[in-house]
């Protein structure tokens, strides 16, 4: 089982820390993504509830659903399908909390690397690592914008 968890106090407002997590398509501004793509619009905001999207990687490439969307504060995502590995995916949170003059971001993804056991703890902890590292490069770029 893999267990992502990154934090980060970003100097911006929690609005537009929000505006930036939640717009599917304009994920391919943040590093290590080359595509992105809102392929279905949320239940009552395009982006929000119900909205799937499509976010394609260097490595990999993944469908996911907003599972949960309680503007500005939270957003809850599952990964329905991913390639080349497939992954089991349990839950994905992005918590914001206004803090100071800025934004506390608590971001946190829980899954499996759906392949036999030897290679699944392997690849566990493999995406535990690079998943902390697209998740810091994304918080990053949104310090930099």
């Amino acid at each position: 089982m893999f267990h992502i968890h990154v934090e980060r106090l970003i100097g911006k407002d929690i609005d537009t820390v929000f505006e930036a997590l939640s717009d599917h398509a304009g994920y391919a501004r943040f590093a290590g993504v080359r595509r992105s793509m809102l392929l279905q619009p949320g239940d009552e905001e395009k982006n929000g509830k119900g909205a799937v999207r499509h976010v394609i990687g260097e490595i990999m490439e993944f469908r996911e659903l907003i599972t949960d969307f309680e503007r500005p504060t939270w957003m809850g995502y599952r990964i329905l399908e991913s390639s080349p590995l497939p992954i089991r995916h349990e839950r994905g949170d992005i918590t914001l909390t206004p803090e100071g003059d800025g934004t506390r971001v608590f971001w946190e993804s829980v899954g499996h690397v759906d392949v036999p056991v030897l290679g699944q703890l392997v690849l566990d902890r493999l995406a535990e690592r690079s998943g902390s590292r697209a998740f810091h490069a994304f918080l990053k770029s949104i310090v930099r914008s």
